[in-house]
């Protein structure tokens, strides 16, 4: 199993718009080969020190993934493609870290 969390900074103002596709999205990747958890999650604001400051145009993805093959199948899938170019007005970057859990 692996994870990845995928950030993805968006126009300023543009966050409720990405959402909003990724709930229409999310079943068609739930539905994947080797999906295990897909969901979107939002910065909050705690006490906790170590907190980085809220980035309010900042999607995060938390996903997991039977293997790394599953992965590329999902980043190639055709409603991915369509969901990254009806998008490209919206995202302005995004980040992936690949991770594999150690205990």
């Amino acid at each position: 199993m692996i994870h990845v969390i995928a950030t993805i900074t968006t126009q300023p103002g543009k966050r409720d718009e990405l959402i909003a596709a990724f709930k229409k999205l999310a079943p068609e990747v739930h539905a994947e080969d080797g999906c295990i958890e897909y969901g979107t999650a939002v910065d909050i604001a705690t006490p906790i020190a170590a907190q980085v400051s809220l980035r309010d145009d900042v999607v995060t993805v938390v996903e997991k993934w039977e293997s790394i093959p599953a992965l590329e199948a999902h980043l190639a899938a055709p409603h991915m493609e369509a969901f990254r170019n009806s998008m490209g007005d919206v995202i302005t970057g995004i980040s992936i870290q690949v991770l594999e859990p150690n205990v």
